[in-house]
């Protein structure tokens, strides 16, 4: 089925391509540099507004749990009205939101303004892959796309270094200022250089569908990220996550009877979709877990400046994105299961380095894990992502992408949650102070930076818990992408070659473009 663009999108020339590519990845890269950059900044943003440990952990995660939770609805909204107007609506949205954040002192409002610029990040980033699939001719879309991972797996860390620089001269709401500058930028280039897009037969938003998606992942992620502090075992914690589960069974059966289903479930019978959905969803739980517990130790333990926690992470993204370019040509020389198991198996051999680091452990030790994990997730982003934008026409690929988007978020939010709990538990546990004040003890059993207020032998006891909490996460962040790696090679083994998003004509039977072919929507 057609769909319906701006007149230069008919076949704009490459200068117009690359000005598409640059304005879509700038409105990439300043959504997914939220997730992260702001973890740089929360001891200084306490000390103004006077938050709790709790609220802190809420100002983090509510980006990534209303990101995460709207990622297909908003997806489904892009391709039924037009992607370039989602872009524009979200980049407006997380640009007013900064500006608001950036005034206000109160943890509370912070909290929910933060949630709204998760409304805006989950309009922009399904719409800026499905932007580039649905615009770059075939021979160009696998470089494009490469260059779409690259950015989407470095901005986090270019996040955490433009924080850290910032907050050499100015405060937290420098942070918030900066995504005010990016996404107006983003929002001139987009009214400037993208074209629309869009389904031109808008059935109705699959409003059930949506509002089950959104319930059970609000379910389930508040609930995981809620562990660390009421404990995996409170019936708070369990009761949600087994309503969140429910929820979202509820969800697939719902979706298995409508006749134009937000998701259609039976897209994961595609080997190499519920791979790239399995792989992008344990990368990012690896790699956003890794950076809330890894920037932690970095000024906590070694005692880093904001500015030089954050350059420490270098390394990586200097493997990450030059891999991550490079992965198209290996893709075309050795296929698809090569480079990507082999990216999760140094994604993994990454987080057994850095789970030996102590606290007297020299950078090239840190260094020495940050190589082979940047190069894993170079290796592996671009085939996971092509995997899963393969599965889908070009009419659709808002949807698609918005899959591979809630992979990401929903694995990053998730990783913090699950590794931050491993951590906090592991550091509880160890943490023994005899002969303190019940008050004081609880208060150092709280968080390491609360124990090296209290200074002296307390402060030495609860860096070494700390550095053993700190093993116990990152082993389980390796055995995570350990596991990723078993299941990507066993999913793809004898697996027929994925499909080309943008090949509407031609797709296995049964599958979803021949669905499309027999007048009945595979996914709306």
């Amino acid at each position: 089925m057609p769909s319906l663009r701006a007149p230069a999108a008919g076949s704009p020339p490459a200068v117009r391509h690359n000005l598409i590519l640059v304005v879509t990845c700038l409105a990439l890269g300043t959504v997914v540099a939220a997730m992260a950059s702001l973890n740089v900044a929360l001891p200084d943003l306490a000390r103004e507004t006077h938050a709790t440990q709790t609220q802190l952990s809420w100002i983090i995660d509510s980006y990534s749990l209303v990101f995460a939770s709207l990622l297909l609805p908003a997806g489904a909204l892009g391709d039924r009205f037009g992607r370039r107007r989602a872009l524009l609506v979200g980049l407006t949205l997380f640009g007013a939101g900064s500006a608001a954040a950036s005034l206000t002192t109160d943890p509370s409002t912070l909290i929910a303004l933060r949630g709204v610029l998760g409304v805006g990040a989950a309009l922009v980033m399904p719409a800026t892959l499905s932007t580039i699939t649905s615009t770059f001719p075939r021979a160009q879309r696998a470089r494009a796309v490469s260059v779409w991972a690259a950015v989407a797996g470095a901005s986090a860390l270019v996040g955490l270094f433009a924080t850290g620089a910032l907050l050499e001269g100015w405060s937290w709401r420098s942070v918030f200022l900066l995504n005010v500058t990016l996404a107006l930028v983003a929002l001139v280039g987009t009214l400037l250089f993208v074209p629309e897009s869009a389904e031109p037969a808008r059935p109705r938003l699959d409003v059930g569908g949506a509002l089950l998606a959104v319930l059970g992942l609000v379910a389930l992620v508040y609930s995981v990220i809620e562990a660390p502090t009421r404990g995996w075992a409170d019936p708070v914690t369990l009761g949600g996550i087994g309503l969140g589960l429910a929820v979202l069974a509820g969800f697939v059966v719902f979706e298995l009877r409508r006749t134009h289903p937000l998701l259609d479930p039976r897209l994961f019978r595609d080997r190499h979709f519920a791979a790239g959905s399995l792989s992008v969803t344990l990368q990012f739980f690896v790699f956003f877990g890794f950076i809330f517990v890894m920037m932690q130790y970095l000024q906590l333990v070694r005692g880093d400046s904001a500015l030089m926690a954050a350059t420490s992470m270098l390394p990586m993204a200097l493997t990450m994105v030059p891999l991550s370019r490079a992965t198209p040509v290996l893709v075309a020389r050795f296929g698809f299961r090569a480079p990507w198991v082999a990216g999760l198996v140094g994604v993994a051999a990454g987080m057994g380095v850095l789970s030996r680091l102590d606290a007297s452990s020299p950078y090239w030790l840190i260094a020495a894990g940050l190589v082979p994990l940047g190069a894993g997730m170079g290796l592996s982003m671009t085939p996971a992502t092509t995997s899963i934008t393969d599965a889908l026409p070009r009419s659709l690929q808002n949807v698609g992408s918005a899959m591979n988007d809630l992979a990401r978020e929903l694995g990053g939010a998730l990783g913090i949650a699950v590794l931050g709990s491993l951590l906090s538990a592991a550091y509880r546990d160890r943490l023994s102070l005899p002969g303190l004040p019940e008050r004081v003890a609880e208060a150092a059993r709280s968080s390491l930076a609360a124990a090296h207020a209290i200074g002296g032998p307390v402060s030495g006891r609860a860096t070494a818990a700390f550095v053993h909490g700190m093993h116990v996460a990152l082993l389980g962040a390796a055995s995570a992408a350990a596991l990723a790696a078993v299941a990507v090679a066993l999913l793809l083994h004898s697996a027929p070659p994925p499909k080309h998003s943008g090949d509407e004509t031609s797709a296995e039977v049964g599958g979803p473009v021949a669905e499309e072919e027999r007048g009945r929507p595979a996914y709306r």
